[in-house]
């Protein structure tokens, strides 16, 4: 009856976790991606009028561009392209969930953040509840890895194996299992869902 209760304790948590995720990266999605395309439009607007103009531009006016340009990749908008690619989101939902993972496990790239007042609000309040449930999610995983090792061990025991043996091999075991679970099959999902490279996946 205990395993059974913690069994749906670890359930509800990894699906509270993972719902708790979803719900952040639709929260920034919605704040975020509309100003975006505002920055965005104002960035083609003074691409096209540098193009129209560029041989009479005085060197104020230069200038001006070029701070322009510079707070323009600041804000993550990169005027390169034709129209289309500016229709592109650095806030579409795969990107937000990215952040919020990032947010809860305090990593913080830096590549993505909130430009709005709403969505650097809600940002302080969504890591304020979620660094503590990330770290209660990890304790719950390590918990369970622990007693996987444990069971691998008494299993191992009953075979015979000599206990340092069984040492090496359960710590083996839990080392691959992390490896796994953390940096192998994120960087797999990352592949597949946003096109980067394995290397690109391990790092991030």
């Amino acid at each position: 009856k205990a395993m059974c209760s913690g069994k749906l304790q670890t359930a509800l948590l990894v699906a509270g976790y993972f719902v708790y995720l979803l719900v952040g990266a639709a929260v920034f999605q919605a704040l975020e991606r509309t100003a975006e395309k505002q920055e965005k439009r104002a960035a083609a607007q003074m691409k096209e009028a540098f193009l129209q103009n560029f041989t009479q531009l005085t060197v104020a006016e230069m200038e001006q561009f070029m701070v322009n340009l510079i707070e323009a990749i600041q804000n993550g908008v990169y005027p390169v392209g034709n129209e289309s690619q500016f229709e592109e989101s650095n806030w579409d939902f795969s990107n937000s969930f990215f952040f919020a993972g990032t947010v809860v496990s305090t990593i913080g790239y830096g590549t993505l953040h909130p430009k709005t007042a709403g969505g650097q609000i809600f940002c302080v309040f969504f890591a304020l509840f979620g660094i503590p449930l990330n770290i209660v999610f990890l304790h719950r995983v390590g918990k369970m890895l622990s007693l996987l090792c444990k069971k691998l061990g008494k299993f191992l025991y009953e075979k015979g194996m000599r206990k340092k043996k069984i040492k090496f091999l359960t710590l083996l075991f839990f080392l691959a299992t992390g490896i796994l679970v953390f940096l192998c099959l994120p960087s797999v999902f990352f592949q597949i869902t946003e096109g980067w490279s394995y290397s690109e996946g391990i790092y991030f």
